[in-house]
């Protein structure tokens, strides 16, 4: 259960919701199927599938909440084919041009026809919820899907005021700097063989590098012609492989063979038991790592 992307954001009020009062609040709002004529439902689920009935899961003083979203698969071309046929028996039967407006209305009326008969497409987006340490971590790869859940935490709650991270320093200029000046690298990180570089002047100027050594000379001379790092692997602390970008959004989390075996050691026999386990380490490796990355890039940008 482990995130696989992680989003985070700062919570700038105390989310002081207990674990029976978050639960009737998301209660309200859970996910149940699209109606026949519907494209698309998003609502709250359990995030533990063995728990269906918990919707808000605290493991000491941490909560995990998840969403789905079912959307019906309408294919563009099989739209616009059905519209044609329409539109060829409308010209051809009352020998006149169809515009735009009566070509939008029949487009409408091919997709109330063809949603019954739609595949659904589903999906599920998680967040963890760290109140005594002030962040919200979302397992999204994109900014739009996070928002989507906070979006919707932010409506079933009423009020859910958040900011994404803000430092002080540009973190593609450091992260450059790091693999420019090896000494400059903070305690706790070490610099893994991937990164991807763009030139800030040159538009698609971008080159990925993996399974090198970024201290080659032909690298360096990419940094010393003036492009900078937008995305670069990470070790932290022993712990945890990241890629983190400069938006300081963290792709492909893996444990490292370090922890795993720790994990593997405290094993619990029960299903729950372990999703348990798994939560609260992965909160405590959070509430580490997301302070060192703020940290990292000259702390928190003070705000107005």
């Amino acid at each position: 259960m482990w995130f696989k992307n992680v989003i985070f954001y700062r919570l700038t009020e105390a989310f002081e919701y207990t674990q029976e009062q978050l639960q009737e609040k998301l209660l309200e709002q859970t996910f149940t199927p699209c109606k026949s004529q519907e494209l698309s439902r998003y609502g709250w689920v359990s995030p533990c599938r063995l728990l269906d009935d918990v919707i808000a899961h605290q493991v000491h003083g941490m909560f995990m909440v998840a969403a789905r979203k079912e959307e019906k698969i309408l294919p563009g071309a099989v739209i616009k084919e059905a519209v044609g046929e329409k539109i060829a028996v409308i010209e051809h039967e009352q020998a006149r041009k169809v515009y735009k407006k009566e070509k939008d209305q029949l487009k409408d009326e091919v997709v109330l026809d063809l949603l019954p008969r739609a595949f659904s497409k589903f999906q599920q987006t998680t967040a963890l919820i760290l109140p005594s340490l002030g962040w919200i971590a979302v397992d999204a790869s994109s900014h739009k899907r996070a928002e989507e859940l906070l979006s919707h935490l932010r409506g079933t709650l009423g009020s859910l005021p958040i900011v994404l991270p803000d430092v002080q320093q540009s973190p593609s200029a450091v992260m450059s700097n790091w693999l420019e000046q090896d000494d400059s690298l903070p305690e706790g990180f070490e610099v893994l063989d991937e990164c991807e570089l763009r030139d800030n002047v040159l538009e698609g100027g971008v080159i990925r590098i993996k399974g090198q050594q970024l201290e080659d000379e032909e690298f360096v001379a990419h940094l010393e012609a003036g492009k900078r790092v937008v995305k670069l692997a990470l070790e932290w602390d022993e712990q945890l492989k990241i890629v983190l970008q400069d938006d300081l959004s963290i792709k492909r989390l893996k444990l490292s063979e370090q922890l795993q075996e720790k994990m593997a050691d405290e094993a619990a026999e029960d299903e729950v038991a372990q999703f348990d386990t798994d939560m609260v380490q992965m909160g405590l490796e959070f509430a580490k790592l997301f302070p060192a990355i703020i940290k990292a890039f000259g702390g928190e940008a003070k705000r107005p």
